[in-house]
C-alpha cells in the first residue's frame, strides 16, 4: 500500500513538474526576425496558427489550455518581441496584455512626402500608399491647420516612438505634437518679429538648410532671404528650383532650369514657396528666428569652393563675384570632362 502511494505521489510530482515546465519553462522558440506581427482584425485562432506555422510554439495544445486558464480569447494587433528562454506563460501574458515593442521612427532629412510615406510604410502595419493617401488629403490635414503643401513643415528631424499598428493619422499626430511643443511662445514672438508664421519660418529654414551646412553661413543667408522677402523681391533660391524639378543631384543651375513652371520656383514667383523643400534641422529654424540684421540682398558661393559665400547689397558687385564663380565652375567642369 505504501509503495503504491509512493508511486502515485511520485507520478503526481512528475506530472506537476512537467506541467510547470511546459507553462513556465523556456519552451518558446525565437523566429528568424525575432518578432511576431499580429495584424489588425486577426482572430485568436489565426494568431495561434501563426505561432505554430512560424514554429514559435511546437503545438497549440498547451497554448490553448494556458490561454483558457488566463482568460485570453482575443488577439491584439501589434509587434511583439519573442525573447530567448521565453515561457508559454510569458508569451501569453504579453499577447493578452498587448505589451508591444515600440517602433522607432527616425526622421533625418526628407524632401518629399513620398520619402516620408515610404519610410512609414516600411515601419508600420499600413503601406506607403495608405500613408501617401493621408499626406495628400487636405480634408484630413485640415485638423492640423495644414494642407498637402505644408504637411512636411511639421515633420522635424528626431526619433519618435510609436506602435506598429498605429494608423497614418496617429503617426502624423505624434510628429505634429512634437512640432507644436517646439514652437514655444518665445519662438512664436520671434517669428512675429520677422513678420513670418511658424510654418513660413520652417519653409525658409528648409531652403537655408539646402543652401549650406556652415552655421555662420546659414545666419547670413537667412538675413539675405528675409531682406528679399521684406522688400518683395523674388528669393531666387536654387534649392527651390531643384525641388521644382525633383532633381536633387543637380550640381549646377543653368538658365533653362530657371524657367520650370512650378509654384516652388522662386525665380519666377514672389515670396516663399508653398511648402518646405526639406525637413530642416531645429537649429536652422532657430538660426532663421535669430538671423542678424544686415543690408545684404545677394550672395554667391566663393570661387575657392570652400562652402562660404560672398555677400553684397549692390547688384553690380554681386554680378562681378557671380561671374568669377561661374568661371571657376567652368574650369572645374572642364577638368572633369578631361578626366573622363
Amino acid at each position: 500500500m505504501k509503495k503504491t502511494l509512493r508511486f502515485v505521489l511520485i507520478l503526481v510530482l512528475i506530472l506537476v513538474l512537467f506541467s510547470a515546465w511546459k507553462v513556465f519553462g523556456p519552451s518558446v522558440s525565437v523566429p528568424q526576425d525575432k518578432f511576431l506581427y499580429i495584424k489588425t482584425g486577426e482572430t485568436f485562432n489565426g494568431m495561434r496558427d501563426e505561432l505554430v506555422s512560424k514554429k514559435i510554439i511546437s503545438s497549440s495544445r498547451w497554448f490553448d489550455w494556458i490561454s483558457s486558464a488566463m482568460s485570453f480569447k482575443t488577439a491584439k494587433a501589434g509587434k511583439y518581441e519573442i525573447k530567448e528562454s521565453m515561457s508559454l506563460f510569458e508569451l501569453i501574458r504579453m499577447l493578452r496584455n498587448g505589451t508591444q515593442t515600440p517602433v522607432k521612427l527616425t526622421i533625418t532629412k526628407l524632401r518629399l512626402k513620398e520619402d516620408l510615406a515610404r519610410k512609414m510604410g516600411q515601419l508600420f502595419e499600413f503601406d506607403s500608399l495608405a500613408a501617401m493617401k493621408f499626406l495628400t488629403n487636405n480634408d484630413s490635414l485640415k485638423t492640423f491647420g495644414l494642407d498637402s503643401n505644408t504637411v512636411m513643415a511639421a515633420v522635424m528631424p528626431d526619433t519618435y516612438s510609436l506602435f506598429w499598428n498605429s494608423d497614418p493619422e496617429k503617426v502624423y499626430e505624434k510628429l505634429f505634437e512634437h512640432w507644436k511643443k517646439y514652437w514655444t511662445d518665445e519662438r512664436k514672438k520671434k517669428a512675429e518679429a520677422i513678420q513670418l508664421k511658424p510654418v513660413e519660418v520652417t519653409i525658409l529654414a528648409s531652403i537655408v538648410d539646402e543652401e549650406v551646412n556652415i552655421k555662420s553661413e546659414k545666419e547670413k543667408i537667412s538675413s539675405v532671404y528675409l531682406n528679399r522677402l521684406h522688400k518683395k523681391m523674388n528669393m531666387q533660391s536654387c534649392p527651390t528650383v531643384k525641388f521644382a524639378l525633383r532633381d536633387f543631384g543637380l550640381k549646377r543651375i543653368y538658365e533653362k532650369h530657371l524657367q520650370v513652371q512650378s509654384p516652388y520656383n522662386t525665380y519666377i514667383n514672389e515670396g516663399l514657396p508653398p511648402g518646405p523643400v526639406c525637413t530642416p534641422q531645429p537649429e536652422t529654424i532657430d538660426i532663421v528666428l535669430n538671423a542678424p540684421q544686415t543690408d545684404y540682398l545677394y550672395f554667391v558661393a566663393n570661387s575657392d569652393f570652400s562652402g562660404t559665400h560672398i555677400y553684397t547689397s549692390n547688384y553690380a558687385d554681386h554680378l562681378k563675384f557671380a561671374k568669377k564663380f561661374a568661371e571657376a565652375q567652368d574650369r572645374q567642369d572642364s577638368i572633369r570632362k578631361g578626366n573622363r
